[in-house]
């Protein structure tokens, strides 16, 4: 299947564009939903986590505290690198499951951590949703409790900006309108659409 690797650093509006592509028809696989299924109550995944980090990265009912873990982790390398080691490869996994099952005209894999990972030779083509880091900055804050500090230091953990759109085939600028946006988008699932056939 014709698939198209999606990437963008955090606030970026990978969602947004991934929801367009879905509605017109692209099947899509989401990673961040991937490994919130593997974190979630119960997994095996979690419980290997919870073995490495600690009781102290879960609530009283045994989910994930995502927020106690991401301080843990951002503020130390070393922790990040522990966790991506234990998450990255199970999320791949499940990725390509998947990908094999699905069912539509062409795949979208939205990877935030894209070239970080290496996931980038798993696609055919690698689209990045961009916007200049102080866009960045304020629609984080707007949607989450994060400080800037913190927004900060995840930015910093993915890969540079100009880096990702030098490695991009296509490039979405999403600093304006949704109107403008959607146009782009629509664009761009033709343009994928007649790869797919040629593919």
């Amino acid at each position: 299947m014709f698939t198209v690797a999606l990437t963008g650093g955090i606030g970026s509006g990978k969602s947004t564009v991934a929801d367009q592509l879905g509605a017109l028809g692209a099947g899509v696989i989401d990673t961040d939903l991937l490994s919130r299924e593997l974190t979630a109550a119960g997994h095996p995944v979690l419980e290997r986590i919870a073995a490495v980090f600690g009781d102290s990265i879960l609530r009283s009912d045994s989910s994930l505290d995502r927020a106690a873990l991401r301080e843990r982790v951002f503020r130390a390398p070393a922790e990040r690198a522990r966790l991506e080691s234990i998450l990255h490869p199970a999320i791949k996994h499940l990725m390509l499951e998947r990908l094999a099952t699905l069912d539509a005209p062409y795949a979208v894999l939205v990877i935030p951590l894209l070239f970080e990972t290496g996931q980038h030779t798993l696609a055919d083509r690698v689209l990045v949703v961009d916007v200049p880091e102080h866009v960045q900055i304020e629609r984080v804050k707007r949607r989450s409790n994060l400080t800037e500090d913190e927004i900060l230091r995840i930015v910093a953990s993915q890969c540079p900006r100009q880096e990702r759109n030098a490695r991009a085939d296509d490039i979405l600028d999403n600093r304006g309108d949704p109107t403008a946006l959607s146009s782009q988008v629509r664009h761009l699932h033709r343009r994928y659409l007649q790869l797919a056939k040629s593919k």
